[in-house]
């Protein structure tokens, strides 16, 4: 008889291993974890030296679940010899490059999370997905009750930019490049004569700041547009991050599909603003550079790409530009383009074969329950890092991933195994109790009542 996993999670990113070291120890639950690349690696292309976290450390793969696991970042500080040395570092954020060394860690202890292993396509039968995968050892056919979905979410290219990008990947073109092969383009990049960067959030900062230190060095202009009307830092106030909260996602989810779309269009510095310290040492090297006089570099704000097209010619791009508030429009040369444009998420097209088992929303989305499954049938299909338009900024927050998790292995387990919050936050994002309160996180049947601590009791597995 063919093994029947409890669920079948496809894509390893710090989501899913989170998942996959959150279950490892829970006895009577079977799962295993598909990722199509050779190893874990996590935007490799913005490994810059200096690049942190946005968030502390105790927003780990499992801490905010369970402290006492072995794979905590601590734990994993301590048993690489570094512990100390972080300790006397005295800064919560982790280098980015030591999470992803942390994740890669992880992942090396595992033996439920197979690299190498692609899913061509899924089908429903029986009560059983048959899952079609290809993997070091030939193609082969895994069976489970439950999928987690955690493909993660691709670059983004602006319409506008998509012409210049296809000609440059067909040989045609200039240098042009989304910012996640940065690094490996890093070298290339700099022997052009001019460049610009474009987007406003964390990445594009980190790139003009690299490139603006070395611009002395290499001669070229370098330019940075941003379609928003300043440079906004991430908010990061106490009472803000209580956003990040089990009671704000219950009130989010709880409010009209028409209304979390507005609110997803006007909170983005929320999750995709620039941490304040580096918006202060560009300033401060700027104005460093401009004792020696003006600096050859443009901020631009305000300006939203129309067009762009590649002049072989003049070996330049055009980029049209339209001034937002002043409704004009203008050009900008550039010999290349970073587009610094973030990432979006793409359904698998491996899903096609299991379309009817997929709850939608009016809009064609993925109607996630508050339990993260969006599935027709309940808690049989979930997702990772998919769920924006239905639980709000907070879904691709790393420090929401262990509560996620929790919530996912829940449902799949029947019972609590790691104790669920139910309410952290000092203040109230709906009408006070009794007048229109939002409907909180579903119980399952087996959960215990709510604690004093703010969390159900309960012994983690």
């Amino acid at each position: 008889m063919s093994r029947v996993y409890d669920f079948a999670a496809i894509g390893v990113g710090p989501f899913n291993l989170g998942l996959a070291a959150l279950a490892e120890p829970v006895e009577g639950v079977d799962g295993i974890f598909l990722e199509q690349s050779g190893s874990f690696d996590w935007h490799p292309g913005m490994m810059l030296e200096p690049a942190h976290l946005q968030v502390p450390f105790m927003a780990d793969l499992v801490t905010l679940a369970d402290p006492t696991s072995p794979y905590s970042f601590l734990n994993f500080l301590k048993q690489t010899g570094r512990l100390y040395r972080f300790y006397i570092r005295e800064n919560f954020y982790p280098l980015r490059a030591e999470y992803n060394q942390y994740c890669q860690w992880v992942a090396g202890q595992l033996p439920s999370v197979r690299f190498g292993t692609a899913v061509l396509d899924i089908a429903h039968d029986g009560g059983v997905y048959r899952l079609s995968v290809t993997g070091p050892e030939g193609p082969e056919v895994l069976l489970a009750r439950r999928l987690v979905l955690g493909t993660g979410t691709s670059p983004y290219i602006p319409e506008a930019a998509a012409g210049i990008v296809a000609e440059a990947e067909a040989g045609r073109g200039g240098v042009v490049f989304h910012n996640a092969d940065y690094l490996a383009r890093k070298a290339e990049l700099q022997q052009q004569r001019s460049i610009t960067v474009l987007g406003s959030g964390q990445s594009a900062a980190e790139i003009y700041y690299e490139l603006l230190q070395e611009a002395d060095t290499y001669g070229y202009q370098l330019n940075w547009v941003t379609r928003s009307g300043r440079f906004f830092p991430l908010e990061y106030t106490k009472l803000t991050l209580e956003m990040t909260s089990p009671e704000y996602v219950d009130y989010f989810h709880g409010l009209p599909q028409h209304q979390r779309d507005h609110l997803n269009k006007t909170q983005k510095n929320l999750y995709k603003g620039i941490n304040s310290d580096l918006i202060d040492a560009i300033y401060d090297l700027l104005y460093t550079k401009s004792l020696s006089g003006m600096v050859d570099t443009q901020l631009l704000t305000h300006s939203s790409l129309a067009e762009a097209h590649w002049d072989p010619a003049a070996g330049i791009h055009i980029l049209h530009l339209h001034h937002q508030e002043q409704g004009t429009s203008y050009t900008l040369d550039s010999e290349a383009v970073v587009l610094a444009t973030g990432y979006s998420y793409r359904e698998p097209g491996f899903l096609a074969g299991v379309q009817e088992r997929i709850s939608r929303d009016s809009a064609g989305r993925f109607a996630v329950d508050r339990n993260y499954s969006t599935s027709v049938e309940p808690g049989e299909i979930f997702v990772q890092n998919a769920e924006l338009h239905t639980h709000g900024f907070v879904t691709p927050d790393l420090g929401m991933g262990a509560y996620r998790n929790s919530c996912i292995l829940r449902e799949i387990a029947g019972r609590e195994v790691y104790p669920v919050e139910r309410s952290i936050a000092f203040q109230q994002f709906g009408s006070p109790a009794g007048i229109g309160a939002p409907r909180g996180l579903p119980d399952i049947g087996t959960a215990p009542a709510l604690g004093t601590a703010g969390v159900e009791p309960g012994v983690p597995a």
